[in-house]
């Protein structure tokens, strides 16, 4: 089979194509002929090796990157009972470890995945995976989302923020949405009742009380994020590299709650992003489409760090 193989970290240069083994399968897991694939921020960094979870895949060889993936079930494990040879499924797989995305076949724990919704595509479902899962892991499994509460949720037009609104007003909560001024219509149109343009605004001066923070930027934003919080007032951070200050600093203010977390693979939580693409609660916006043999491209899209919504890829 085709796979995109990272020789060794760096720059894209080191993406290349290969022909290698098709994988075979586990008693619990299937085998998955991909359809499409979708790239995220960690992709990037775990390439350049700027991501912690670039240190334990150093002992693979080949190395194979990507966690999010949709197609059809070629080949079910013995002890596989929720799925059957045809069936469309999607899901991020094995995340945080050696996902092997980027390939023409998958081998995928089968509680790992979810059916893929016959009114949403195979590029849909891709890019439906670990941006959805970490907005619905961020108010659900994380934090606790109410639906009486003021969210800000910053980098609102990306991959994560763009589903993060969607599910928070599916959830019935008022949403604050921070980005530039070029997607204030998309933020609103997806459902949030309030924008902020951060290039031209210190969002810190103009909110306060607010119930919940899903903070997609570290550093500086993360202390400015806390200030905005009301007493006992949560906090869901998704960039790594937190400082003891961070820590101290959400200490002080008396939060309810204060995680730096990671998304993690969970078919039950896939099933329930199925369900909200079934019912059209909420939709992916693609914004860029490659091809197999284009992922380098794909990278370096990402890495312009303007991104609106999901890139993919088709096979």
């Amino acid at each position: 089979m085709r796979a995109i193989v990272l020789e060794q970290f760096g720059g894209t240069e080191h993406l290349v194509e290969k022909e290698i083994e098709k994988p075979s399968i586990k008693d619990h897991e299937v085998l998955v002929k991909v359809k499409a694939v979708s790239i995220n921020p960690v992709d990037v960094k775990v390439r350049s090796r700027k991501a912690p979870l670039a240190e334990s895949l150093t002992q693979y060889d080949p190395l194979i990157l990507g966690w999010d993936i949709s197609g059809v079930i070629v080949e079910a494990g013995s002890e596989v009972t929720s799925y059957k040879v045809g069936d469309e499924v999607f899901g991020m797989v094995n995340f945080a470890g050696h996902g092997k995305a980027y390939a023409e076949y998958v081998a995928a724990p089968a509680e790992h995945l979810a059916v893929k919704p016959k009114n949403v595509t195979h590029l849909e479902a891709a890019a439906s995976t670990l941006a959805a899962l970490t907005a619905w892991q961020a108010f659900d499994s994380y934090g606790k989302l109410r639906s009486t509460d003021k969210v800000l949720i910053h980098a609102s037009a990306g991959g994560v923020g763009h589903f993060a609104i969607q599910i928070a007003k599916y959830i019935g909560a008022h949403v604050i949405a921070t980005s530039s001024a070029a997607n204030q219509d998309f933020v609103m149109e997806l459902g949030a009742d309030q924008h902020i343009d951060y290039k031209a605004n210190h969002f810190e001066e103009l909110l306060h009380d607010i119930d919940f923070v899903l903070e997609a930027i570290g550093g500086e934003n993360f202390q400015k994020s806390v200030q905005v919080l009301k007493p006992f007032g949560t906090i869901v951070t998704l960039p790594s590299g937190h400082t003891q200050d961070d820590e101290k600093q959400a200490r002080e203010k008396n939060l309810h709650a204060c995680y730096f977390m990671s998304v993690y693979s969970s078919g039950r939580d896939m099933q329930k992003i199925a369900s909200l693409l079934e019912k059209g609660i909420i939709k992916p916006h693609i914004s860029h489409i490659f091809s197999f043999n284009e992922i380098a491209k794909a990278h370096e899209q990402i890495e312009t760090g303007r991104t609106i919504g999901k890139v993919v890829v088709e096979l």
